[in-house]
């Protein structure tokens, strides 16, 4: 823990929780890789499968999430034997851990999957258009037998894992993955985590078509310009959002959760009851609390699902400004 004061007209106390450190990652020949936000999915986020122009499934697949077409209708959902729920909004299914939505349902589900739709296609450009990549043409698209560590990588070609791929980071890093072409993933390959890193954090952007071979296993949120097809077998701990069709055969789909929310909360004393500060604003992208300066003694806590340490704690002005990592 960490207790740091400061003294000026008023006496206020700031008590800084550290709940973890990131571990550091050593990439021989290649200078730390600059920090990347997060791609924000909007309401695409609330799904596991988002296309525009169809899902279908060669039985029997496992979807954890829900499942959602625009605007191509409910008949564009294929193998799933579709049940209409009697509010008329969404379907379900044996092989649906969740809920299936379409545009030819009740509302207000028309209007929340064109939203859906339009914040993938936003999420999609936001991450193709990140600029100064941290690695160009990594092994010539040949992934296969790397370690990536976080940062932007970009392609103009298309992406190889011929063999098992590792990730390696803290569960707050981020990693954005520019592909110009296909994503082509070997038979029985895997990409796997390590460190902590989490999927949520990791966004596979594909110009082309993305294909993940028989019994192979990915790791990330994949936003193809094209379609999607996962091979028998295939299983993935992500999100498939294409902007035509995703196909499934005999598949499994985790959506991976979704990041705990970062809150500022305090307490008269230390060892009281912390609640949410009251007036309080976040900055995610710069990682900096804002909140009005208290007339009284307060102490200070982040409460958030992952590790987190508290940098700095500054006044300006009437608020104090807490930058955590």
């Amino acid at each position: 823990m960490k207790n740091t004061s400061l003294n000026t007209k008023k006496t206020v106390n700031f008590w800084g929780l550290t709940i973890g450190l990131a571990g550091a990652v050593l990439f021989v020949g290649h200078d730390a890789a600059a920090i990347q936000p997060a791609v924000n999915l909007g309401t695409a986020g609330n799904f596991a499968i988002l296309a525009k122009s169809g899902v279908s499934t060669v039985p029997a697949s496992a979807i954890t999430g829900d499942v959602g077409v625009s605007p191509i209708d409910s008949t564009a959902i294929t193998g799933f034997s579709l049940i209409l729920d009697g509010s008329g909004q969404f379907s379900t299914a044996t092989q649906i851990t969740g809920k299936a939505y379409a545009p030819d349902y009740a509302v207000p589900t028309p209007v929340n999957l064109t939203t859906a739709i339009g914040d993938m296609q936003t999420a999609y450009t936001d991450a193709a258009g990140r600029s100064i990549p941290d690695f160009t043409e990594l092994g010539a698209g040949q992934i296969g037998g790397l370690t990536l560590i976080p940062g932007l990588y970009k392609w103009g070609t298309d992406v190889l894992i011929s063999s098992d791929v590792t990730l390696s980071g803290g569960p707050n890093d981020v990693w954005i993955f520019q592909i110009a072409g296909k994503i082509i993933q070997a038979n029985g390959t895997k990409v796997f985590l390590s460190g902590g890193a989490m999927a949520r954090n990791i966004f596979w952007q594909a110009f082309g078509d993305v294909s993940l071979g028989t019994t192979s296993h990915f790791e990330g949120i994949i936003m193809a310009q094209t379609s999607i097809s996962l091979a028998t077998g295939a299983s993935i701990n992500g999100k498939l959002l294409a902007q035509t069709a995703v196909t499934l055969d005999a598949s499994t789909v985790t959506s991976p959760a979704a990041a705990a929310p970062i809150t500022l909360v305090s307490a008269a004393v230390a060892t009281g009851t912390f609640v949410d500060a009251i007036g309080q604003s976040l900055n995610v992208t710069t990682k900096t609390f804002t909140v009005t300066l208290s007339g009284t003694q307060q102490f200070y806590r982040i409460r958030a699902g992952t590790a987190l340490t508290i940098k700095s704690i500054t006044l300006s002005g009437g608020n104090m400004v807490i930058i955590y990592n």
